[in-house]
């Protein structure tokens, strides 16, 4: 008989699968790329590899090790998870350096499109005994003008308390803690959920063999992800963090910006917690 498996049994090669699975279906339509741009990055990022290996003099047990390394990587389905890691956030700096509105962040491995429709105010999809600090998360979305934006759409999706993702982890319903908010005319949200938890990145893989050699630590602090957009303006993505996490100055995807951190305060509703947070989106 075969025991039902739970989010605890996560393992990285499934999570890596999925993650690789995803993006592959996101690229699909990717436009063709300009082959001078190719060609000069790819250049100079070779040439900077190349740099590397003479000053460190690579040995060929070490170029060896390094090639076996990356073909496990591919094996285990983890590039998306190691380029988001310890590679995307310096794509965010650059791509939103010119942003005035809202402050951008990774977006990792783990956000699928689609999340069900919640409308303006209401709850993430839960489990009926989630369990975790009740969390209630509000906000206004304006431009960069402060006007609010009727319609706007917040895409939220969150760790459990545990420090799963739902469809990278067994045993957790399809949408578990993942959501669509709809702004109204006065720009406004309102969500309840529960405060995530920190997790380590799945670290039984090739990634966490890196990790594990370079006498790293794997772990990323307690956020909420998020992608609110609006017609006319740019597309924000982000992650909003906890104060007092211990891992906010050593964040191993190093994604942390202070303009980025919530100030909770006890909820109006009794137990938990409350935050609020608005989003300035820059005209397209």
């Amino acid at each position: 008989m075969t025991s039902q498996l739970s989010e605890h049994d996560a393992r990285a090669a499934d999570s890596g699968a999925n993650a690789t699975r995803h993006f592959a279906q996101k690229v699909q339509a990717a436009n063709a790329v300009d082959t001078a741009r190719v060609s000069a990055i790819a250049a100079e990022a070779l040439a900077a590899l190349h740099q590397v290996i003479r000053k460190h003099q690579l040995s060929y047990a070490e170029y060896d090790a390094v090639k076996a390394w990356m073909i496990r990587v591919g094996q285990d389905g983890e590039w998306p998870l190691f380029l988001d890691v310890f590679v995307e956030h310096v794509v965010e700096q650059v791509a939103n350096e010119s942003r005035q509105g809202s402050k951008g962040s990774i977006e990792g491995p783990y956000y699928i499109p689609g999340a069900p429709v919640i409308g303006a105010t209401g709850a993430l999809p839960m489990r009926p005994a989630e369990e975790g600090t009740p969390l209630l998360f509000h906000g206004q979305v304006t431009g960069v003008s402060g006007d609010p934006i009727d319609g706007a759409t917040l895409e939220l999706w969150q760790a459990d308390n545990a420090g799963f993702y739902s469809q990278f982890a067994p045993g957790l319903p399809e949408w578990n803690l993942r959501g669509t908010l709809v702004t109204g005319a006065d720009g406004r949200f309102s969500v309840r959920t529960i405060r995530p938890a920190p997790y380590q990145i799945p670290h039984d893989g090739a990634t966490g063999k890196l990790i594990e050699l370079a006498g790293w630590h794997a772990w990323r602090p307690a956020h909420m992800h998020l992608k609110v957009s609006a017609a006319g303006h740019q597309l924000v993505t982000t992650q909003l963090y906890f104060p007092g996490d211990p891992h906010n100055g050593d964040d191993i995807a190093s994604a942390v910006k202070p303009e980025l951190m919530l100030d909770p305060k006890p909820a109006p509703f009794g137990d938990g917690v409350e935050v609020t947070y608005d989003f300035a989106l820059d005209p397209a």
